[in-house]
C-alpha cells in the first residue's frame, strides 16, 4: 500500500511540476510578447523581401533592434501560423513596440508605401522605366508581363499585350514588389475607371480595344482638355471616309528608335502603326489614355474637320478642308522656322 501510495503521490508531483512549467512558459511568452525590446528608441526601417521565411524575418528584426529574442518570436509565430502571413515590403518599426504589435503590423501588411504618379500618355516603356527609377519593380519584369498576349487575355483584353490598360494615376506602392503585383493594381484601377462608360462604348459601334487605340492616340496629340473631343472628332470622320489617320505619334511608336526629329523617311517607312501608311487604326494603343482622353472618343465633338496642325503654342488650327490645312501648315510653319533662325541668330 505504501509503495502504490507513493506511486500517486510522485504522479501527482510529476503533473503538478509539469502544470507549474506550462504556467512558468505562458507566463514568459505572455511577458516576452507583450514586453517591448525597450523603452525607448527610434524607428527603423525594415525591409521584408518576397519569400522570406519566418526565422529571415525574425534575424532581420533582432538586427535591427525590434525584438530582443528571435528563438522566442519563432516559436510564437510558428504556434499561430504566421510564417506564411507576414507581408513583404518596407516596415517603421520601433523598440518600443511589443512583439505582438510587431507581429500585427507585419500580418496586416501595415507597411510603408511611397507615391508614384504615371502620367497620361506615358507608354509601357516609360512607365517601366519610371517604376524601374523609383525602386517599386524590376523594369526588365514589368515590360515582359505587360507585354504578354496571354496575360492580356486572362484580363479579358484581345491585344498583344496591357500598352494602354495600364491605367495612369497616382498610386502608393511598396519598393520591391512583383511586377505582376504592379500591373494587376494598373489594370484593375483601368476597368474601375472605364466601368461607367461600358453601355456607351457598347453603342459607339466601336469596340473596346479601338476606344483605348483611338483615345491613346488623341491622348498624344494634345495635351488640351478643350481640344481633345475636336482632336477625336477628326479621326472618327477621317475613319468614315476611309482616309488614312496620318497620326504622327503612331509613326513615332512604331520606330525602333526616335531621335527627336520625324522626317519623311520616317513617314513613308512601313510599319503596323505608321498611319500615313495603314488605313485605319493601328493594331492596338500606343500609351495609356486617361478618362478625358478616352471620353473625348466616345463623346466627340460634331464636326466636318479633317485636318489639324500645330501652332506652335500649345494649341491646333483645325480645318475641314485640304486647301485650307495647306494654308494653316505653310503660315504656322513658316511661322516657327523664322523664330527657329532668330534664336540660332541669338
Amino acid at each position: 500500500m505504501a509503495f502504490i501510495e507513493n506511486k500517486k503521490r510522485f504522479f501527482f508531483f510529476c503533473v503538478g511540476l509539469i502544470f507549474l512549467l506550462a504556467v512558468f512558459v505562458v507566463m514568459g511568452f505572455g511577458y516576452y510578447l507583450m514586453s517591448p525590446a525597450r523603452k525607448t528608441g527610434n524607428q527603423r526601417l525594415v525591409q521584408i523581401r518576397e519569400g522570406a521565411t519566418l526565422r529571415e524575418v525574425a534575424g532581420s528584426l533582432e538586427k535591427n533592434g525590434v525584438i530582443k529574442n528571435r528563438f522566442l518570436f519563432v516559436v510564437w509565430g510558428r504556434c499561430m501560423g504566421y510564417g506564411r502571413a507576414i507581408k513583404a515590403g518596407e516596415y517603421l518599426l520601433s523598440p518600443t513596440m511589443s512583439p505582438l504589435r510587431v507581429f500585427g503590423v507585419l500580418v496586416r501588411g501595415v507597411g510603408v508605401t511611397h507615391p508614384v504618379t504615371i502620367p497620361e500618355g506615358y507608354n509601357r516603356k516609360q512607365i517601366a522605366r519610371l517604376l524601374d527609377e523609383k525602386e517599386i519593380t524590376d523594369g526588365n519584369a514589368f515590360l515582359r508581363i505587360s507585354g504578354d498576349a496571354e496575360v492580356a487575355r486572362e484580363y479579358g483584353l484581345s491585344g498583344q499585350g496591357l500598352e494602354g490598360y495600364l491605367y495612369p494615376d497616382t498610386y502608393r506602392f511598396r519598393h520591391n514588389m512583383e511586377a505582376g503585383k504592379v500591373i494587376d493594381v494598373m489594370v484593375r484601377r483601368f476597368w474601375e475607371v472605364l466601368a461607367p462608360y461600358k453601355e456607351t462604348i457598347k453603342k459607339s459601334h466601336l469596340s473596346l480595344e479601338q476606344v483605348v487605340t483611338l483615345a491613346s492616340i488623341v491622348e498624344k496629340e494634345t495635351g488640351r482638355a478643350e481640344e481633345r473631343p475636336k482632336i477625336a472628332s477628326v479621326f472618327l470622320n477621317r475613319l468614315r471616309k476611309k482616309m488614312r489617320l496620318e497620326s504622327d505619334p503612331t509613326v513615332i511608336y512604331g520606330l525602333a528608335s526616335f531621335s527627336g526629329n520625324l522626317t519623311k523617311k520616317d513617314l513613308e517607312r512601313p510599319t503596323r502603326y505608321n498611319t500615313y501608311v495603314i488605313r485605319g487604326l493601328p493594331p492596338g494603343p500606343i500609351a495609356s489614355p486617361g478618362i478625358e482622353a478616352i471620353k473625348a472618343v466616345l463623346f466627340p465633338a460634331r464636326s466636318g474637320y479633317l485636318y489639324f496642325v500645330s501652332k506652335n503654342d500649345g494649341t491646333h488650327h483645325f480645318s475641314r478642308t485640304l486647301e485650307e490645312h495647306n494654308r494653316a501648315v505653310t503660315r504656322y510653319q513658316k511661322r516657327r522656322h523664322i523664330r527657329e533662325k532668330q534664336k540660332r541668330q541669338g
